[in-house]
């Protein structure tokens, strides 16, 4: 790294002659071009260095995005500058350890830039300089702390007083639940103790309702399915799996079946100190079994004492929605087989959702289920034998019918942002998955999927904002991780992108998925070689041939990426390959610097209503198109 925190002369201000900047926990040593937390360096690239350096100039001042640019980004830089600094913002918050929707540090000034709100103190070579975020002079760094440590020590030397003085029966334990309380929570896929081993969806089935009836509780994090799953059957120990999840609390138990009746044993157990804190059995008739799940969430929620006062614009039967015993039933097993992960399973699961419905006409949350199978297809195809038109108008009918049915769901809501997104209304998109975040704001789901659309959309502050409430309520998904590389891929920052993949990996190393955009991550960074190796490895889930492969790979060796590209389309021509529709001929023929032909094939890609289109405009292959006029009348015809 050169260092550049020295040479860039300040424009509204006098240039600073000091040598660190401290704050909070913070160092930033402006001679070495480095930041320091408690001592250790953090890693941190060049452009986040350069913008923190302008901000803590002058803390409780705004600085424009036109001072940074110009301060930072060079002149002929400026067509891609929203993407560099939604970038390095995004990596700056990331190193502080900050959210731009509750900031410490820096405070996002709509429509302004940014402003630095933390307390400032300056170290020059004549002494050391304290500034507030308002201006106001306050106490040198090293006087705040002994002061600090003098004040904490009183205060502890009071309260080992008090303890000692008042040792009454329940008084330490009163303190211990006070000063440890329960914000986040764990569901533990409940163990299956029926007789029969088919069971086990139902078993799943009561661990995803239990984990959605406490996540439309908004005063308490609650991990995903997904991660909780990785969890089953595992060996590791309560206090492992809490600290591996970042969580308080962790809910564990079981479910058994016998007959017509069905039995959950459930207990909280503190993480901290691996504390049983309550343990209760409930039994019910099977016909019972929605208000038993709901009878125990409500139950775990007043032991770990947050709200389970329904908001005023939420009726009373909205976290327990009424569904046909034999329907719930049809409607566990299709999500059994939706969640498999094996594209296969999607016809099972459209049975299954469509017995749930034939047994139960009034079964919301079947439809809304069965439209998301629709949807699916629609994007990736030929698992249900339905064309991708035909497949588009079920969903509609079938998510319109679902909201219908009962509108105090979240997942009708989350339904219809795919409907709208397929009819490209986009105002309709958002407006359902605000509603549906309002319902259930502890969906990882809902969060994830809003995230990709605020990025589709051009919103990258708002789509890493989402993100990263995604990946902390589910730290423990593939899926999760794989949304993040791609949003950071659209984002522009690759690095990042190509680091959230391999975690992606990491977690589960048969997720084919995320191969896709590592391919372009290194595409975009001209590592043409390591691109053309995560080609092969997602090649399967691209539904190409291994002969198409080998055919591919033996054209790159020998003619380069260019070669690689024209061989992509002389397959595809002699229908040799079928996995390209014209979707991607277009990004092909764009990576190729073809833009005639990029935008034929995007126009016949409009025609089609292929659902990609909607993110053609932060797509970075396409970025070549952006600037011709046909290119900018389909942004225009497609609302975006």
């Amino acid at each position: 790294m050169i260092d550049s925190l020295q040479f860039i002369p300040r424009m509204s201000a006098p240039a600073s002659n000091a040598h660190r900047v401290q704050f909070g926990l913070f160092e930033l040593d402006l001679q070495r071009a480095e930041l320091r937390k408690n001592g250790a360096k953090v890693k941190l690239q060049e452009q986040p260095l350069r913008v923190l350096q302008v901000l803590t100039e002058s803390p409780g001042q705004i600085v424009s995005r036109e001072e940074l640019r110009q301060r930072i980004w060079p002149a002929d830089t400026f067509v891609e500058f929203d993407q560099g600094l939604y970038s390095a913002m995004a990596r700056l918050r990331d190193a502080l350890g900050d959210s731009s929707d509750n900031p410490r540090f820096i405070e996002t000034v709509a429509r302004r830039g940014y402003r630095f709100i933390a307390p400032v103190c300056k170290t020059t070579g004549e002494g050391t300089q304290g500034t507030q975020a308002d201006g106001a002079a306050r106490l040198p760094f090293v006087r705040r702390w002994i002061y600090s440590l003098i004040s904490g020590l009183l205060v502890g030397s009071l309260l080992l007083v008090i303890l000692l003085a008042f040792h009454v029966t329940g008084l330490q334990e009163w303190l211990r639940n006070r000063t440890m309380p329960i914000r986040s929570i764990a569901v533990l896929p409940l163990v299956n103790l029926s007789d029969d081993p088919e069971q086990e969806y139902f078993a799943d089935g009561m661990t995803d309702e239990l984990i959605t009836d406490l996540a439309q509780l908004a005063d308490l994090r609650v991990i995903s399915r997904t991660s909780v799953m990785h969890y089953k059957k595992t060996q590791k120990t309560l206090p492992e799996i809490a600290r591996e999840l970042n969580v308080d609390a962790i809910v564990e138990g079981t479910v058994a079946r016998f007959g017509n009746r069905v039995r959950i044993r459930v207990q909280l157990v503190r993480a901290g100190d691996d504390r049983h804190l309550w343990a209760q059995a409930y039994e019910r008739e099977f016909q019972d079994i929605l208000l038993l799940q709901s009878d125990a969430a409500h139950e775990i929620a007043k032991r770990i004492g947050a709200s389970v006062e329904k908001p005023r614009n939420q009726p009373p039967t909205s976290r327990t929605p009424s569904m046909k015993p034999v329907a719930y039933e049809a409607y566990l097993r299709g999500l059994f087989y939706l969640r498999t992960g094996n594209p296969n399973d999607a016809l099972k699961a459209k049975a299954n959702f469509e017995q749930a419905i034939q047994q139960d006409p009034q079964a919301a949350l079947a439809y809304a289920a069965l439209a998301g199978v629709y949807i699916f297809e629609t994007y990736y195809g030929t698992h249900l034998g339905t064309s991708r038109t035909e497949a588009a108008t079920k969903a509609r009918a079938l998510a319109r019918k679902a909201l219908e049915l009962d509108s105090d769901l979240a997942a009708p809501h989350l339904t219809m942002t795919g409907v709208a997104e397929m009819d490209w209304d986009w105002a309709e998109a958002e407006k359902e998955y605000r509603r549906a975040l309002e319902l259930e704001p502890g969906s990882a789901e809902a969060h994830l999927s809003y995230g990709m659309f605020s990025a589709a959309q051009g919103n990258f502050a708002r789509a890493i904002s989402e993100t990263r409430i995604a990946l902390q309520l589910d730290p423990v998904s593939a899926r999760t991780y794989d949304s993040s590389a791609f949003t950071y891929y659209l984002l522009g920052d690759f690095d990042r992108s190509i680091e959230q993949g391999h975690k992606a990996l990491e977690i589960d190393p048969g997720f084919d998925d995320v191969h896709a955009i590592l391919f372009y991550s290194y595409l975009q960074e001209q590592k043409y070689d390591e691109a053309v190796e995560e080609f092969a490895r997602s090649a399967a889930m691209w539904r190409y041939s291994s002969e198409s492969v080998i055919e591919l790979t033996a054209a790159y060796k020998v003619g380069g990426i260019r070669a690689f590209w024209n061989k992509q389309i002389e397959l595809s021509a002699s229908k040799r390959l079928t996995a390209i529709d014209n979707f991607d001929l277009a990004s092909i023929y764009a990576l190729l610097g073809q833009n005639s032909s990029a935008l034929n094939y995007l126009e016949k890609a409009w025609e089609e209503r292929n659902p990609k289109m909607g993110f053609i405009r932060v797509l970075p292959e396409l970025a070549g198109l952006r600037a011709e006029p046909k290119f900018q009348d389909l942004v225009r015809r497609m609302n975006l």
